[in-house]
């Protein structure tokens, strides 16, 4: 990578911060709210990014754990903790069952593996739904707050975008670091070819169920910070539908790309709040754009990006070879100076 890609790229990077802080100064209270819960969707979006984007597992389970990291915060909030505990043992809790629940994907493969992970999905919202005595069943979870971190409240809607805002940037530090490690270098092997990177030595077994732990863990993640965002946890938003919103957030914005869980949320969350002014025919025109895309780029809209770049290198050095060409020629064939 040349030194103008990597400035260039920081300088996107630090301007897109410096918006995500400023922007919302000016929003309402719901403003607000939506831009937390994009947050939290592109935190969720990014766990499974790992899983299905680098390491190629097919997951539809990730509104699950979201639900798994909301419950657990909720109830261990309720009995007295701080928010710290119940966010490590959401995290903690989450990747223990991705973990587990990576061994089918040892055996079968995409739409099986899709649903085996199914089938988990709606046994966790029969469990949210059904066990009373845990989670309170369809009448939900009250009666806890928004958290004070290291002595900052987090009470009014601006300063929990913040906080929201902080989790994201740890989140995809904490991503970052992972794409870049030999671990991510090894998911892609994984999702490339796996019986060439079992041949190459990569351990293919416990890469699959690493996948699908941290992926696991960052659905947890989202939800432990969705539990105080909403004040409310019950089971109805944690149905298959969350997960396949998740599913259609990484396909859109870019599966495979680091940045795609990012602009997949913006587009699921924020786009149809932006045409609310076509009042009955946005979800129609929401729908229409979703297909329009995935039939015109199925690799999402920074695929479409990817694209244009990697063809405007190959035309530039198109053009340099033959510009090249001639003066080549005449050098040959030209008299000999002595």
């Amino acid at each position: 990578m040349s030194a103008n890609t990597t400035t260039l790229r920081a300088g996107l990077l630090v301007l897109s911060l410096a918006l995500l802080i400023a922007v919302p100064l000016g929003l309402n209270r719901y403003g607000l709210y939506i831009m937390s819960m994009w947050a939290v969707m592109s935190i969720a979006a990014m766990g499974l990014n790992l899983t299905l984007g680098y390491a190629g597992q097919v997951s539809l389970a990730q509104g699950a754990f979201v639900g798994v990291g909301a419950y657990a915060v909720a109830i261990l909030m309720t009995h007295g903790m701080p928010f710290l505990v119940p966010l490590v043992v959401a995290v903690a809790l989450s990747f223990a069952i991705g973990w587990v629940l990576g061994y089918p994907a040892l055996r079968v493969q995409h739409h099986y593996l899709a649903f085996v992970t199914l089938a988990f999905s709606t046994l966790a919202y029969l469990v949210f739904r059904n066990e009373e005595w845990l989670t309170k069943g369809i009448y939900g979870i009250m009666g806890f707050q928004r958290p004070t971190v290291f002595g900052l409240s987090t009470q009014t809607p601006l300063a929990f975008y913040y906080f929201c805002l902080g989790m994201l940037v740890l989140a995809s530090a904490f991503m970052a670091w992972i794409v870049r490690s030999p671990w991510g270098r090894a998911f892609v092997a994984l999702r490339e070819n796996p019986i060439r990177a079992l041949s190459l030595g990569v351990d293919t077994r416990r890469y699959t169920l690493i996948a699908f732990a941290i992926g696991s863990a960052m659905g947890g993640f989202a939800g432990a910070i969705y539990a105080p965002l909403v004040e409310f946890v019950d089971p109805t938003p944690f149905t298959l539908v969350l997960s396949l919103n998740l599913l259609m957030m990484v396909v859109v914005g870019g599966a495979g790309f680091f940045f795609g869980p990012f602009l997949g949320a913006a587009i699921a969350v924020l786009l149809p709040e932006w045409l609310r002014f076509a009042h009955d025919w946005y979800l129609v025109i929401y729908g229409a754009f979703m297909m329009a895309l995935l039939v015109y780029s199925p690799t999402g809209l920074l695929g479409i990006a990817d694209k244009w770049i990697t063809d405007r290198k190959t035309r530039r050095a198109s053009a340099a070879r033959a510009a090249a060409t001639p003066t080549l020629k005449a050098s040959m064939f030209s008299p000999e100076k002595r």
